[in-house]
This record gives C-alpha cells, sequence and structure tokens, in this order.
C-alpha cells in the first residue's frame, strides 16, 4: 500500500509521498500549505489515485509542447493526411496563439470557453470578424480527442473539454434540386469534358473526391448490374493532390451502375483513347484515371469544384453546392420509396440511421404517406 507522511517546514506543511515499490521506489512532496488539515486532504487524494491507479505526476508541460511535440506527431500515422493537417492548422492557427502557452495540467474548462467566444467574434486571421459556429466546434472536437489522449496517458486528471461549452450548430436547411432541376443542369454540361464525371456524381451520390479517384480498373461492366467499386479518393492538402482511402470503411464500397451512365461513361473513355493516342507518349497511363487532366494527372478537386458553380450560375439554377448533387441524389431515392438501408450502402454512411436522420426530414412526403398508410391500418378504408 502506498503510504506518506506530512511535515512542518517553518510557518508551512509539507505533504511526503512514494512513487513506485522497490528499486524504482522515489519520494514526492509538494509543499506551501498553510494547515495540517490542508496538507493532509491533498496528501489523501494523492494517496487515493495511487490505490485507484490514476495518480498524475506533476509537469510543467505547456499546452503548446503537449499538442504540437506529442501529440499531432503520434496522429500523422493514424488518420487521414487531410485530417491530420486540419489538425494541425486549427491548433496552429487558433489554438495555440490563445492557450498554448498555459501548463497543460493548469487548463481549465472556462480557459476553452474563452478561447470559444473569442473565435466565433473575431477568430479570422484577416481580421474581419469571426469563425463561422461549425468551424469552431470543430476545434472542440480536435482539443476534446487530444485532452482525452492526455488524460488516457495520464498527463491530466481529467478531460476538461468535456465541461467546456463549444458553439451550438443549427441545422441549414438542406439544399438540392428536383429531377427536373438535375436533368437542366446534365443537359446543359453535356458539351463539357467533365460531363461524365457529374454524371457519375449525380446517378451514384459519391463525393467530390472519390469521383475523381476512380481507376478504369475500378469498373465492372460485365457485372449484372455493373458495378463500380469506391478504393480511392482524390485529396486536396495544402491545394496540394494527394490519394487517400475513402473517409471509412464503410466507405470502400460497391456501387451498382444503371445502364444511361455506363453508356456515358463507356463514350467518355473512347474519347479519352483518342487523346491520348494524340498525345502519345506524354499520357500518365500508370494512374489509370477515368476522370483526368489532358495528360492523365488528376483534376484539382477545387476546380470540379468551381466549374461546377459557374455552370449553375450560367444556367440560371438555384445555387447548391457541388456536395449537395450527393444529397440531390439521396432525396430523391428516398422519395422515389428505395430503402434507406440501400441509400445508406450507396452513400457509404456508417449506419442507416445517420442516413435517416440527415435526410428524412428533407422529405416531408415520406411523412405524409406514412400517416396515411398507418390510417389505412386502423381504419380500413380511408374515411370520407
Amino acid at each position: 500500500m502506498q503510504r506518506g507522511f506530512l511535515k512542518r517546514r517553518g510557518r508551512t506543511w509539507t505533504a511526503y509521498y512514494y512513487l513506485g515499490t522497490g528499486r524504482d521506489r522515489r519520494q514526492k512532496s509538494r509543499g506551501g500549505f498553510a494547515t495540517k488539515n490542508a496538507a493532509q486532504r491533498f496528501l489523501t487524494d494523492v494517496l487515493a489515485s495511487l490505490q485507484r491507479d490514476e495518480y498524475v505526476e506533476t509537469t510543467k508541460l505547456t499546452v503548446a509542447e503537449y499538442l504540437l511535440e506529442r501529440w499531432l506527431p503520434l496522429m500523422e500515422h493514424s488518420v487521414r493526411p487531410s485530417t491530420w493537417n486540419g489538425y494541425k492548422r486549427g491548433l496552429e492557427q487558433h489554438v495555440i496563439p490563445t492557450i498554448g502557452h498555459l501548463q497543460l495540467q493548469r487548463l481549465r474548462a472556462d480557459h476553452l470557453d474563452q478561447l470559444y467566444a473569442t473565435l466565433v467574434t473575431s477568430g479570422r486571421r484577416d481580421g474581419t470578424g469571426g469563425l463561422a459556429p461549425k468551424t469552431v466546434r470543430s476545434i472542440h472536437t480536435t482539443l476534446h480527442k487530444a485532452l482525452r489522449d492526455a488524460q488516457r496517458k495520464q498527463l491530466v486528471t481529467r478531460n476538461v473539454a468535456q465541461a467546456a461549452d463549444p458553439p451550438k450548430i443549427r441545422r441549414r436547411e438542406m439544399r438540392t434540386w428536383t429531377n427536373s432541376q438535375l436533368r437542366m443542369f446534365l443537359d446543359g454540361m453535356r458539351d463539357h469534358p467533365l460531363y461524365p464525371a457529374y454524371v457519375l456524381a449525380a446517378t451514384t451520390g459519391m463525393r467530390r473526391g472519390e469521383v475523381l479517384g476512380v481507376r478504369w480498373s475500378d469498373l465492372n461492366v460485365d457485372a449484372h448490374p455493373p458495378r463500380l467499386s469506391v478504393t480511392q479518393t482524390v485529396l486536396s492538402i495544402n491545394y496540394q493532390i494527394t490519394f487517400g482511402a475513402p473517409k471509412t470503411q464503410r466507405g470502400r464500397r460497391s456501387i451498382a451502375l444503371d445502364p444511361t451512365t455506363v453508356r456515358i461513361l463507356d463514350e467518355h473513355r473512347q474519347r479519352q483513347v483518342e487523346e491520348r493516342t494524340v498525345l502519345e507518349g506524354a499520357y500518365r497511363d500508370d494512374l489509370n484515371l477515368v476522370f483526368a487532366r489532358a495528360d492523365g494527372t488528376p483534376i484539382h478537386p477545387d476546380y470540379f469544384s468551381q466549374t461546377f458553380d459557374r455552370a449553375v450560375a450560367r444556367l440560371a439554377l438555384p445555387k447548391i453546392r457541388l456536395h449537395d448533387l450527393r444529397h440531390t441524389h439521396a432525396t430523391l431515392g428516398l422519395a422515389a420509396g428505395i430503402p434507406a438501408k440501400v441509400m445508406s450502402d450507396r452513400l457509404g454512411h456508417a449506419t442507416v440511421a445517420f442516413t435517416q436522420d440527415v435526410y428524412m426530414h428533407a422529405i416531408p412526403q415520406l411523412e405524409a404517406d406514412a400517416a396515411e398508410h398507418v390510417a389505412a391500418l386502423i381504419f380500413g378504408d380511408a374515411p370520407t
């Protein structure tokens, strides 16, 4: 059992206790207590934490030292490069300048509350205002994870981020197109080189990076129905293009393709072969990308989005983001009666519950249909 004792030194009291056993046994102390009772309370808490194996040794490690020198290097090989870059950018730009100098063990929830309040009101680096609540909440999520890891490694006694209050995010009304608006967009893009890529995004609900990362070897047009395997994604990190794996394990999926999409992809492949013949040896065959620049290298995701935005403006369609093509695919499918489980699998969501939570509220007709069906079961023929 761990033991300790108290000793008076001048006008104050010092608590002594021991760590380890045998040759590893070390004496530790904490002094400066004004009364014997105060020193005893501290000693009792320390001995209890040692008994529970929850003792945290005192250290002057700062928040900046822990996050930048310990936590980030460990995360670099356990998360996607884009995720790690987001961690690093958020911490370096918005966290370290404000609370990086604080000792990690003296960090309190109110420090984080003050940080979040400052970021919301004046967090933009160009001095033009505050950060969006979603951005600040993302920073909170990063800190929560980092401090949870610090607690697990017994660098702090508790995760103070659990008691902090990040800004709440109001769910933004989902913007999607009707089937006729989507058709108008695709018709307006028919002569554009990226037309097949937008078709694939619209008919599969794939993410931007997933569409741009598709290789010809990922297509199996001989299957019944034809299928596409999502195994690679194109990422932009500090505007530099890199390849990565899908966001989650469920993101690695196989998607059925409709005949029209298969035909459009086949026509696109024939044009690509003809263009490659003209370029001769200047084409990157090794990447085998379905959608690529003239030399076979990846299309930048930002260019893909910017081209979409310009086309939406040119066609005078309701303004939505490129990512909203994914939402449009989901809402059109669910409204057509496709089971949520099927849509969840196509979209690569972690759970069916997530799909339902995100999309069901956006389709009021589904609830209206449910009300009518339940009433019919209860009353038989609908009352007049």
